[in-house]
């Protein structure tokens, strides 16, 4: 296997040349798979199913980005890893791609014919289904792809049959005749998950229906009169007192003269409308319930393809919304609309085509998932695994969002009208009107063994086969060697080995679609939860917080996005900056800010390794096992104390699945100890002839490199590659850093005392600069500077030679206790650090009553400029009515001024008056 590293680092870092080659490398190591060694405890994350036609979106990488940090970190733990990659076989998306593809070679799916149009299909996925694959791998997954699995591979599928012939058993899966949600361009039903709901304008139209006794009428309103062709009841509140005397009546249906009931329902809501409705119990699921319980015929008036059907009488055939126009006319000409009202209300839309959902009357396969409170149910049991604590969900609050869903829970229509999927395996026989539910298939009839059957032609749901991903990826229902080891064991206490080996990581906008539904499966499959931790992220928008949308014009693609700024800038700035469950914003400059990053560590790297270059090996010895106390100088000491609470930190960060907080503790640690400080005080201390910085700035890079590694992996192993080739005492180092141990708190090198002092130091050497800065002093120009030190003469006198190079400040001065510093009080500018008193005399180099004049104007430009942002942020309008970014922009302005209206402030105070 060939070393990732290059000979010598490039100025520049370029993604480009480095990330192919490294995970070629990774793939080659076979680093991947998880370890074989049985005393290892299992740390298991399945990938969710990305769409086999589908290419990567930001949403795939962040779920991709964070579950690789998951891995990477546990796979350095020592943990046995795996992440399982797959795809989805996405029935009603890939059947329209492929549709569409078809109708462009001037033909059909119903020309085709079924087996015809599948194996079209199947061609498709073989010529397009390795696209995300490939993607993935750009972005650095360290998925052991030796596993990947299909949703329609054989595996998967015999667990799809098994689960439903032992549903069908059970009794628990049932075909009947139910209201459903119908899409008229995908010409399938859609589970209440696949609807999704849009307020939009539209009117409320008041009816008038005459009472057949000819005494007067009753009022109905609707938003869809179209479907009052299929009326076959008026409904009324048994309390509203308003309609007493019609309860029992028969009223005249305008247009058909068909006589309807009037029946009292406590579904009905009297606020709405005028508190009387039409019931239409073929269009409507709450209608065909009150049907139900009255006994009202069922007359279907809108077809599947969204035309109106022959109950309509002479409107058949016309399309829906036009029949809608039409019956308004109608019932304007003759009398029968009382008014017409606009009206904002929600409508249902097919998630995959948008098209506007028709509540339909069909024969379809239901699961049976009983109630959230009978602890035997499906539903009970996915209740109570969260409620009682054996599956743990990140962040808290989701937990009752779960549980508000279960508990309202119904039915789950299991079938859809497509070619493309799991088919249905039950066989319907001519010969005696039973059916038969088979694993394998069938040539007879299991009840009278005639062989004039056919098979159900629907398939089932594509969320069906990914509820049992889990376990279905594992080998169930087989019991093999992967189910009995990355499957949760019967025996596994989460009270005692926690919750973080078995881990289900995905977005919180399928926590219904996919997460409860295998909590549900993989209970009744294996009477095992099938992870013990949710982890919900939240979607990502733009940098102005919009929602990203192909119309807004706003929607960034990944892999453009890895050409401009490389894989480790990309996943960087996709998991930084927010917590679990939240949503987060993504511009260019969060982009431009992760790529300064990975510059900037490149560079302090390129420093250590050309130092390295220039050093005798003898002064390198011992790099990997520092010993603090044995007479190590302060810097050396506080370096070291911060790389070990940042190791602590970071783990335990990591432990509560924050990740975006582990990733700012190492970027700080990174920029600011290691590089703006530790770097710079190194140097000073070289440049002098200490060559003893050189064993600390290696392992403090070097321990780094293993933190920074699950987030950054492609430039971390490239420069950890790169620094061990050129050390002494390597052996018994990996060959990889991806399974180096992750680095730990070494509390043997926690020196509060030498943080501080050294705290107090990078306090003063900050204030002198800031203070040149505001004052606008060119930063060549050396100014005097004299400190006052307090009980802490003796650490500012032995960094007072770096303290004058890093603060420009020549000659430093530390007074001895009692020298009389007066004479500089009207011409210097003080500030108090701590105990440290800093004096900069001022006379000679700036005009200082020019400078408090200009400062003081910035000063007040800063306040008034504060005080507008405020009123407008306190407006109500404003804050109700403007776009969310608009007001977030308002915001940050708001907390941009307040710092620096604070920053002038202090200098303003801290000048001679």
């Amino acid at each position: 296997m060939s070393t990732p590293a290059t000979n010598e680092m490039p100025k520049a870092y370029d993604p480009k040349e480095v990330e192919g080659r490294i995970y070629r490398f990774w793939t080659e190591g076979g680093y991947f798979s998880p370890s074989t060694d049985p005393a290892k405890k299992p740390f298991v994350v399945i990938m969710p199913p990305p769409n086999v036609t589908g290419e990567l979106h930001l949403g795939h990488a962040l779920t991709a980005s964070i579950q690789d940090v998951l891995c990477r970190w546990h796979r350095m733990l020592g943990d046995a890893t795996l992440w399982l990659p797959g795809k989805d076989h996405a029935g009603i998306a890939t059947q329209w791609v492929v549709e569409q593809h078809v109708a462009r070679q001037g033909t059909s799916r119903q020309e085709l014919g079924r087996e015809a149009f599948v194996e079209q299909v199947w061609e498709w996925v073989r010529r397009y289904g390795n696209t995300i694959d490939e993607q993935h791998k750009r972005l650095g997954a360290s998925c052991d792809w030796s596993r990947l699995s299909f949703t329609l591979d054989p595996g998967p599928s015999l667990a799809v049959r098994a689960t439903f012939v032992n549903l069908y058993n059970k009794g628990l899966v049932y075909r009947g005749e139910r209201i459903i949600n119908w899409c008229p361009r995908c010409s399938t039903a859609l589970s209440d998950l696949e609807v999704e709901h849009a307020e939009q304008d539209g009117s409320l139209y008041f009816i008038r229906y005459p009472m057949q006794s000819g005494e007067g009428h009753i009022v109905v309103a609707t938003t869809r009169p179209e479907t009052m062709l299929g009326d076959t009841g008026v409904a009324v509140n048994p309390e509203d007192e308003r309609f007493g005397s019609q309860v029992g009546q028969l009223a005249i249906l305008p247009i058909v003269n068909r006589q309807i009931p009037v029946v009292a329902d406590d579904a009905i809501d009297p606020q709405f409308g005028t508190g009387a409705l039409k019931v239409t119990p073929g269009h409507d699921a709450t209608d065909f319930e009150i049907g139900r319980r009255h006994n009202l015929p069922v007359v279907t008036v809108i077809e599947q393809d969204g035309t109106m059907s022959g109950e309509a009488g002479t409107y058949a055939g016309v399309e829906r919304f036009q029949c809608r126009t039409e019956i308004v006319q109608r019932l304007q000409d003759e009398g029968y609309m009382e008014k017409v009202e606009a009206y904002r209300h929600s409508v249902g839309h097919c998630q995959r085509c948008k098209s506007v959902v028709e509540p339909l009357v069909s024969t379809q396969w239901f699961m049976d998932v009983g109630r959230y409170d009978d602890p035997a149910s499906i539903a009970g049991r996915a209740y109570r695994a969260v409620s009682e604590g054996r599956i743990r969900i990140v962040p808290e609050r989701f937990s009752n969002v779960y549980k508000n869903w279960l508990e309202n829970i119904r039915d789950w229509c299991v079938s859809r009208q497509l070619w493309w999927g799991h088919r249905i395996p039950v066989w319907y026989c001519r010969s005696c009107g039973k059916s038969t539910a088979s694993v394998d298939e069938v040539d007879a009839c299991s009840h009278c063994q005639s062989e004039d059957i056919w098979q159900d032609p629907d398939v089932l749901d594509t969320w069906f086969s990914s509820a049992l991903w889990p376990h279905s990826t594992v080998g169930w229902p087989e019991n093999s060697e992967d189910f009995s080891r990355f499957y949760p064991d019967a025996d596994f206490d989460t009270a005692v080995s926690g919750h973080n080996a078995f881990v289900m990581e995905t977005g919180y906008d399928i926590l219904f679609f996919w997460v409860a539904r295998m909590i549900m499966m993989g209970l009744e499959n294996t009477g095992r939860e099938p992870f013990h931790t949710v982890f919900l992220h939240g979607l990502i928008r733009d940098a102005e917080g919009v929602k990203m949308s192909k119309t807004k014009g706003n929607v960034l693609d990944p892999l453009q996005l890895i050409e401009e700024f490389g894989t480790d800038a990309l996943r960087f700035a996709l998991t930084t900056g927010t917590a679990p469950g939240n949503d987060q914003r993504l511009g260019e400059s969060k982009l431009e800010s992760t790529r300064n990053f990975a510059n900037k560590l490149w560079n302090a790297s390129r420093f250590v390794l050309s130092n390295i270059d220039r050093a005798d090996s003898a002064d390198l010895l011992g790099w990997r096992n520092l010993d603090s106390s044995s007479g190590m100088v302060r810097q050396d000491r506080w370096i070291l104390h911060r790389l070990s609470l940042l190791c602590r930190t970071v783990n335990r960060y990591l432990e509560e699945y924050e990740l975006g907080e582990a990733q700012r503790s190492i970027y700080e640690f990174l920029w600011g100890d290691y590089c703006d400080w530790y770097i710079e005080m190194a140097k000073v201390r070289i440049r002098s002839g200490d060559q003893s910085p050189l064993r600390v700035l290696v392992h403090v890079l070097e321990r780094t490199l293993r933190l920074l590694h699950p987030f950054m992996p492609y430039i971390t192993e490239e420069i950890w590659q790169n620094l061990v080739s050129r050390l002494p005492g390597r052996d018994g180092l990996p060959e990889s850093i991806m399974v180096a141990p992750y680095p730990k708190s070494d509390e043997a090198k926690l020196d509060a005392a030498a943080d501080d002092e050294m705290q107090e130091i990078i306090q003063v050497v900050r204030a002198i600069r800031n203070a040149r800065a505001q004052l606008r002093i060119a930063p060549g120009q050396k100014l005097p500077a004299t400190l006052a030190p307090g009980p802490l003469a003796g650490a500012l006198r032995e960094e007072s030679m770096m303290m004058e190079v890093l603060a420009t400040a020549s000659p430093l001065t530390i007074a001895d206790d009692g020298q009389d510093d007066s004479r500089l009080a009207d011409q210097a500018i003080t500030m108090v650090i701590g105990q440290i008193v800093v004096k900069v005399p001022l006379a000679g180099v700036v005009d200082i009553s020019s400078e408090r004049e200009r400062l003081q104007g910035e000063l007040l430009e800063t306040s008034e400029a504060l005080e507008r942002v405020r009123k407008l942020l306190a407006d109500d309008k404003f804050s109700s009515r403007a776009p969310e970014e608009v007001v977030e922009r308002e915001r940050e302005r708001e907390r941009s001024m307040e710092e620096r209206r604070e920053r002038l402030e202090q200098v303003l105070v801290q000048m001679p008056s």
